[in-house]
């Protein structure tokens, strides 16, 4: 345990001291940057300058929300930056509207702010963590024999509040060395969280801005509820026009005709009677498959497992199913999950090239979470206006978000999580 603690705190110690840096260098250079940038504004030279000025604060700021997570596990949001127009990307006014869409963006001046503060109370909280360190083993070293050529020197050493003068009051120093060692063993982590919470305090936004953020998300899940019904009621509407409602009317003009024909030409009529037969066996297939597609028997009846198992099933590839749900979700998540994976699937058997497919259905901490991951070719991307941006739509209707992983060469994971509870 002492080991570990020995560890921990020599760590947060280097990360303290590469924090305090990025605090003097980066953000001190940043903020003056930022500052006369935005100072030349008027004259012009600023309109140019301060967009790139700008975009290097947002990458400064999101490295620090990395870091956090990573050095701290401290979950800083990411920031909500307002969404830039395309025609501020061209033009010869492109460099002044761009400036006035970064300048009227709060989130901006969130990022402006820690990084003043950043580089003067966040350097100060992380270098505390070297600092005790590096105090402790100056004392240490003072109290084994450093003393001496400090106090040939200038006659009387100040270490500390102990005036050296001999060995005796260096073991003092060295005494308090060894308190400086303990405080850093017992701190030096936590300093390095408290600058971490400094940031996200300063990062974070505000309970106001949540708010608004999360009005937003609604408004566009809700818009894209709406749009996806409405796209799914005409696309049963076509099906039923084009496929089992005409074959029911033909199925009826053939039944009209044999019985014109029963009299006169039984053998005909029994022609027709056949047709009539395999129409009818055919639009009652399509109905089925029309019921499948709104809602699938099988989902109803035995689950999110079960139907992502028969679905698997009917795939040309080899498809390993795991699935780990004590118990069911609602409706409307469950049927949901199910286009979501059955979207995942399509498209993993048409565009990856893989032989084969691995679903993982479970559910933790509050998230249903499903992995589809193939050994195909990789690439996939989620594109507006692909199978997999719509996979992501439906998902926001529910809170819920679709990451894709899928490097060149393969593998790919495309991992599905929506909040909700279990019954």
């Amino acid at each position: 345990m002492y080991r570990a603690r020995t560890r921990n705190a020599l760590v947060a110690g280097a990360r303290g001291l590469a924090l305090a840096l990025m605090g003097w260098t980066a953000s001190l250079a940043l903020g003056v940057l930022a500052v006369l940038s935005i100072a030349f504004v008027p004259l012009g030279v600023g309109l140019l300058t301060t967009p790139s000025v700008l975009f290097l604060v947002r990458s400064h700021a999101e490295r620090r929300r990395r870091l956090a997570a990573r050095w701290s596990d401290v979950r800083i949001p990411a920031a909500r930056y307002r969404p830039l127009p395309p025609a501020a990307g061209g033009g010869p006014l492109a460099g002044p509207r761009l400036t006035w869409l970064l300048l009227g963006d709060p989130a901006t001046w969130r990022d402006l702010r820690w990084l003043f503060v950043d580089e003067v109370a966040g350097a100060a909280v992380a270098v505390l963590a070297p600092g005790m360190l590096a105090e402790g083993v100056f004392g240490i070293l003072v109290a084994v024999g450093l003393w001496r050529p400090l106090v040939a020197a200038d006659g009387t050493y100040w270490y500390q509040f102990v005036p050296v003068t001999g060995q005796v009051s260096a073991l003092a120093a060295g005494v308090v060395g060894c308190g400086w060692l303990a405080a850093a063993l017992r701190w030096n982590p936590a300093l390095v969280r408290a600058h971490f919470r400094l940031t996200r305090g300063l990062l974070a936004p505000s309970d106001a801005d949540a708010l608004n953020r999360r009005v937003e998300e609604l408004t566009e899940t809700r818009r894209d509820a709406v749009d996806t019904s409405a796209a799914e009621l005409r696309r049963i509407e076509r099906d039923l026009h084009d496929g089992a409602q005409a074959r029911l009317v033909a199925m009826g003009m053939d039944l009209g005709t044999i019985e014109a024909l029963l009299d006169k030409d039984p053998e005909q009529a029994r022609r027709l009677v056949a047709q009539a037969r395999q129409n009818s066996v055919a639009a009652l297939g399509e109905l089925r498959d029309l019921v499948r597609g709104i809602h699938p028997p099988v989902l109803a009846e035995r689950g999110l497992g079960d139907a992502v198992r028969a679905l698997a099933l009917r795939l040309p590839l080899a498809t390993e199913v795991s699935v780990n749900l004590p118990g069911r979700a609602e409706a409307p998540v469950e049927s949901a999950a199910y286009f979501a994976v059955s979207e995942v699937l399509t498209n993993a058997v048409k565009h990856s090239g893989a032989d084969r497919i691995w679903v993982d259905l479970h559910h933790a901490d509050g998230m249903l979470r499903v992995a589809v991951t193939d050994n195909g070719a990789g690439g996939a991307v989620i594109t507006p206006g692909s199978g997999l941006a719509g996979v992501e739509r439906r998902l926001g209707t529910f809170d819920g978000i679709l990451a894709v992983s899928s490097p060149a060469g393969g593998p790919t994971m495309a991992t599905l999580e929506i909040p909700c509870a279990l019954s």
